[in-house]
């Protein structure tokens, strides 16, 4: 009866990629999905764009195994480091390598994410889940983007 929505938004809050699970699986666990999904047309020819410059997330993305990921696909991972991990990586003193870098300024932008879920939030249908199929409830998220979009995009020409 618990869903979970995994959702990746552009920096103006635009969602890019949504993922429906259940609500016990683990938000890590589906970060590869979530890129994989990403597919960003590009003005002239050429295929679509599938690599974002950069992840900016929270702690729960901050293990080694999310980090080598996003490495192996040349992406920046902005996500600080949980305390426990400060604290195991001091414990072995030289051995424990050196901490992540973390661009601050860059983090900041995290709350674009929280925004965008806070105006998915207004569509009472998605918060209630009165769906009681899954693929119905995805159609719910991602009739919510399309909105999303048509409001970014109705002033243009």
């Amino acid at each position: 009866m618990t869903t979970k929505i995994h959702s990746a938004v552009d920096g103006r809050g635009r969602p890019r990629a949504n993922v429906v699970t259940g609500g016990q699986r683990n938000d890590g666990a589906m970060l590869a999905e979530v890129l994989a999904d990403i597919h960003i047309p590009r003005l002239g020819q050429g295929r679509p764009r599938t690599r974002p410059d950069a992840v900016i997330a929270d702690k729960a993305y901050s293990s080694g195994t999310i980090r080598r990921q996003l490495r192996g696909r040349g992406v920046t991972a902005v996500i600080p480091e949980k305390s426990d991990t400060i604290a195991a990586r001091q414990r072995r003193g030289s051995r424990g390598g050196r901490s992540p870098k973390l661009d601050a300024d860059l983090h900041k932008g995290r709350n674009v994410v929280e925004r965008s879920f806070a105006l998915a939030k207004q569509r009472r249908a998605l918060v209630t889940r009165y769906d009681k199929l899954a693929i119905t409830y995805r159609a719910a998220v991602t009739l919510c983007a399309i909105l999303t979009w048509l409001r970014a995009l109705g002033d243009t020409p």
